[in-house]
């Protein structure tokens, strides 16, 4: 089955706070693998930024607490007590009811966090609907590590095991293009497959100017995780490349523990051009062109 199309650049919108139920996808420019608690967790800093393309979730008053999953992404989407969706509304209020529709645009498991977006989305919407107190960031992480970093979805740095936070200087005007090459890539696996989890960290973030400084500062740093990913799935690889190949690439990287990768453009219109390529070359990929949020 082809995939779903691109959002078109009209699709496309900022996560602002009257906008509580977009779902905006998760990019880690950077991930820096920095230790290994003695309980296994493994230690980051991760520079976090959001693109103007995700999901959406909508909610309306109800006796109880139901979700139904629509979109181009729906199938395979869980709708029973283990969607995040849910899990973050219980761990607001476990006694109200709401009921949610989720439009799911992001492929699942792709390392752009898609459920852990749509569990923040959650949260905000509920708290709104609810007349509650949006949860504190850490009082979060029971729902996964990424869950707290897009519970406000700005750039952050992210360090510890996801709990330790702190916002970044706004980026300058940037677009990307998001690629997934349609191929599995477990976390676990990939954490096994670390060669290392004791590397440096990030070091100090500059405020860059324009896009072609901020992609000049990135290529000095790296996701710890690409190498084990592209072992794993040669997919990665190959979406990087073709994403470094398109005229106007500034720098190509993966993001998370895949297999989603990310070219990051100076002008939407070298974005949307490269992303219409590799549609055209690679149909069986998801793509989505899109700006991130500052």
């Amino acid at each position: 089955m082809p995939p779903p199309p691109a959002p078109s650049p009209s699709e496309r919108r900022p996560v602002t706070r009257a906008d509580p139920g977009f779902a905006p996808a998760k990019i880690n420019l950077a991930l820096h693998v920095t230790g290994r608690r003695g309980d296994g967790y493994h230690l980051l800093d991760s520079l976090v930024v959001f693109a103007g393309v995700g999901d959406r979730l909508s909610a309306a008053p109800a006796d109880r607490l139901s979700l139904r999953v629509s979109g181009p992404r729906a199938e395979g989407v869980p709708t029973g007590p283990e969607n995040l969706v849910l899990r973050a509304a219980r761990l607001l209020d476990p006694a109200r009811g709401a009921a949610l529709t989720l439009d799911k645009r992001l492929p699942a498991m792709a390392g752009i966090g898609g459920g852990s977006s749509d569990a923040a989305a959650a949260l905000r919407l509920l708290s709104d609907l609810w007349g509650l107190a949006l949860p504190a960031a850490a009082d979060t992480a029971a729902l996964g590590a990424d869950v707290p970093v897009c519970l406000d979805p700005v750039p952050q740095r992210m360090r510890g095991i996801g709990e330790r936070l702190a916002p970044l200087p706004a980026l300058p005007p940037v677009w990307t293009v998001l690629v997934n090459p349609g191929v599995p890539v477990a976390t676990p696996e990939i954490f096994r497959r670390l060669a290392s989890p004791d590397n440096p960290g990030l070091g100090a973030v500059p405020r860059c100017a324009d896009a072609a400084a901020l992609a000049g500062w990135l290529r000095g740093l790296r996701n710890d995780l690409q190498p084990a990913a592209e072992a794993l799935a040669p997919q990665v690889s190959t979406a990087c490349g073709a994403l470094a190949a398109q005229p106007g690439c500034l720098l190509s990287r993966m993001s998370g523990s895949g297999a989603t990768c990310f070219g990051l453009f100076a002008t939407t219109a070298t974005a949307d051009a490269a992303a219409a390529s590799l549609s055209a070359a690679e149909p069986g990929w998801w793509v989505a062109a899109a700006p991130l949020l500052s």
